[in-house]
């Protein structure tokens, strides 16, 4: 794509086959960091404290450039910095293979399984699927400005969702303002939705706020806090969580593909005008559970309006404005208008290409063949079953096999960017890094993390990573402030000198 580094943040569900577990979730995260870190050595853990929640041997960087980390219990993986589509999607896949080779290694594929999806059907829980994509510092981020985004997410979900059995119980209708919880429709009373068997997104139910600076506890549709993790006078980075983790490739690249344009769209001052929505959070959840898939959406302006009419208008507009600047804008144009006439008619033409039309083709079949009711508890276990990446058990992966499935990238892709960042952003600079420490005995991990703890006050580790910057032990910080650049040869020249 023109101009835009792209990034994604997956955490991972772990589903665990016993009814009493000797074991925690939380316990097999570290088990598989420890074993990416220790064992295979994939990269180097953090001997410094990242945050307060992120003490010293909780995560690190790999040699592909990207992070597996320990998120709140969940098990993480953030991927490299991307230019181009095709290296997002061989990235993202890339990490899932890496934990998935790391539990088979452990031979704890029949204990647990890793689930890339968002939710817990048991307790409501939510993990989230993070985007992340840099703007010019003169974006216009204010509530006027980004409208028009708010617009194309609220809608997006048609071609981006993932899908869900059932629906985040009524808890989710409150929110928290300071220490305040605090009823989302008013003060007087929680906002009663309807059940729904099957609806398209999983995270539509947990976002409560259109803007808000904190993830936490007001998930919002656009996150505001201003963290571009690069030059802050130049650069701005757009942080969403309101989308689904995507299995299908294809899906996750319109996804970002098409969320990449809308914001080019906005840098011009040439996004669709007056299509403001009335309550954005209520229409993205209404869009959600809309069992008729009519999608329609009210705006300001009074006017009902279908979310594929929405898209249409997007679509439209950047295709006017875009057309021929680049392959993988044109590809995105295409698939975009593709999806969206395929969504006006049988939802079954697009398997292997939407997640939630692919989910809900499978559970159908199902439940018709075995005469189950929606409440049955077999099609929640269905549900976990297609986000599984174990490829002999998840139900993506039978799609596949099936040869259903569109690809957008390749196996050989894949194991490439298991090893090797993207060789066109700042990614390679730190993958020479990384792969440079794996080879310097005097920059090892400590066998345990809990070591560095007890280092004496004042002790500076062999080395402290970061996404803009990096720092060996006696030796000034190395600045990469500009996610374009590779900086592979300057790392190379830092390290010889360091050496010497």
């Amino acid at each position: 794509m023109l101009n835009r580094v792209i990034g994604l943040e997956t955490e991972y569900g772990l589903l665990i086959h016993q009814d009493r577990p000797d074991h925690s979730p939380s316990w097999y995260a570290h088990r598989l960091r420890d074993h990416i870190f220790h064992t295979q050595r994939r990269g180097v853990l953090d001997l410094h404290h990242r945050a307060h929640d992120e003490p010293p041997g909780n995560g690190g960087f790999l040699t592909n450039a990207g992070r597996i980390y320990i998120d709140m219990g969940h098990i993480e993986y953030a991927s490299p910095e991307c230019a181009t589509l095709a290296d997002i999607v061989a990235s993202d896949r890339a990490g899932d293979l890496i934990l998935q080779q790391a539990l088979h290694d452990l031979a704890l594929s029949d204990e647990v399984s890793l689930i890339k999806n968002n939710i817990d059907h048991e307790t409501d829980a939510t993990f989230g699927s993070h985007e992340n994509y840099l703007v010019s510092r003169r974006f216009p981020f204010t509530r006027r400005g980004l409208q028009p985004l708010v617009t194309f997410l609220v809608t997006r979900q048609i071609f981006t969702g993932a899908g869900r059995i059932g629906a985040a119980g009524d808890a989710e209708s409150w929110m928290q303002v300071g220490q305040i919880i605090v009823p989302r429709s008013g003060m007087g009373e929680s906002r009663h939705r309807p059940l729904v068997p099957f609806q398209l997104s999983q995270r539509s139910d947990h976002i409560v706020n259109d803007f808000f600076e904190w993830v936490q506890h007001n998930r919002a549709i656009v996150n505001t806090r201003d963290e571009p993790l690069a030059d802050p006078n130049q650069y701005r980075r757009i942080h969403l969580l309101l989308g689904d983790s995507n299995m299908a490739e294809l899906a996750t690249a319109l996804k970002l593909g098409a969320t990449a344009l809308v914001l080019q769209l906005i840098e011009e001052g040439q996004a669709p005008a007056d299509l403001a929505i009335f309550e954005p959070v209520e229409a993205l959840q209404e869009i959600s559970r809309d069992e008729t898939r009519a999608w329609l959406v009210r705006l300001e302006s009074g006017e009902t309006i279908s979310a594929i009419d929405i898209q249409e208008r997007f679509l439209e507009a950047a295709r006017i404005r875009f057309h021929g600047q680049d392959d993988e804008t044109d590809w995105v144009l295409g698939q975009w208008e593709s999806i969206l006439k395929d969504l006006r008619g049988d939802y079954a033409a697009l398997v292997g290409r939407v997640d939630w039309a692919s989910k809900l083709w499978l559970l159908e079949s199902f439940r018709e063949a075995e005469r189950l009711d929606w409440a049955d508890p077999t099609l929640k276990s269905l549900d976990l079953e297609y986000h599984n990446l174990n490829a002999a058990k998840g139900l993506y992966f039978g799609l596949l096999d099936e040869g259903r499935v569109p690809r957008v990238t390749t196996d050989q892709a894949i194991a490439l960017a298991q090893e090797r960042p993207p060789r066109n952003t700042r990614a390679f600079g730190r993958g020479e890094l990384v792969r440079h420490l794996l080879d310097c005995p005097a920059s090892r991990t400590p066998t345990e993390p809990q070591e560095d703890r007890m280092r004496p006050e004042g002790f500076f580790p062999p080395y402290i990573i970061n996404w803009t910057a990096f720092q060996l032990r006696g030796q000034a910080p190395f600045l990469m402030a500009d996610p374009f650049k590779t900086y592979a040869q300057q790392v190379k020249e830092h390290l010889s000198q360091s050496e010497t």
